[in-house]
């Protein structure tokens, strides 16, 4: 008899966790690796580079004029008189300030680039994971690309901000190490004095 109770509630249960399973069908995948088959990144990769290759030639032709000007210098500084010297060396300095301020802009171009040239792929991307996701029942999709833990996917459900709020307000605050707690302005509060040792003169005392 213990048996059969036994055999029972275990079927029961696993027909509930099987249930629960379909109910909250789950899928996953690569999303770098998604990326990576669709033709469209081809396209922008070779575009990026491109332009990665334009500004790269400019930065060339920069660094080339600030060698052959300095160049010049150091064959002529002998000969010259201290104003043009300076104008010289002031010249030398102009053009390696714009060197390193073109490099820094060019960074930022090509990543602003990058993220412009790629920005279709993920959406296209998005739209294809939302698709195959509601034509196949799917209730979330998760990302498992390396060092990454994100959902691509997810049915619209019930919002629980404002109950997860309410629950952390009736919840101790957190303790934040070397911050004293509300009403001490940020200051981390003093330990009390040891006993027997001396109080702390007041201020004006001798």
């Amino acid at each position: 008899m213990m048996k059969s109770i036994k055999k029972l509630v275990f079927t029961v249960g696993a027909l509930g966790c099987l249930t629960f399973a379909q109910a909250q069908k789950i899928a996953h995948l690569s999303y770098d690796s998604l990326i990576s088959l669709m033709p469209e990144t081809k396209t922008a990769t070779e575009a990026a580079q491109n332009f990665l290759k334009g500004l790269e030639q400019e930065l060339v032709a920069m660094q080339t004029e600030m060698d052959n000007k300095y160049k010049d210098y150091l064959e002529k500084e002998p000969t010259m008189s201290d104003m043009i010297k300076k104008n010289k060396q002031e010249d030398l300095q102009q053009l390696q300030t714009r060197i390193q301020e073109f490099q820094r802009q060019a960074e930022m171009e090509y990543k602003r680039k990058q993220a412009e040239l790629t920005a279709p792929i993920m959406e296209k991307a998005k739209k294809g994971i939302e698709a195959v996701a509601k034509e196949n029942g799917y209730k979330y999709v998760l990302d498992t690309s390396p060092q990454t833990t994100a959902v691509l996917y997810s049915e619209m459900g019930d919002d629980i901000l404002t109950l997860v709020k309410k629950k952390l307000d009736s919840m101790p605050l957190a303790v934040i190490p070397g911050v004293g707690g509300p009403g001490t302005g940020g200051i981390k509060p003093l330990p009390p004095a040891k006993s027997g040792a001396p109080a702390a003169p007041a201020k004006g005392g001798k």
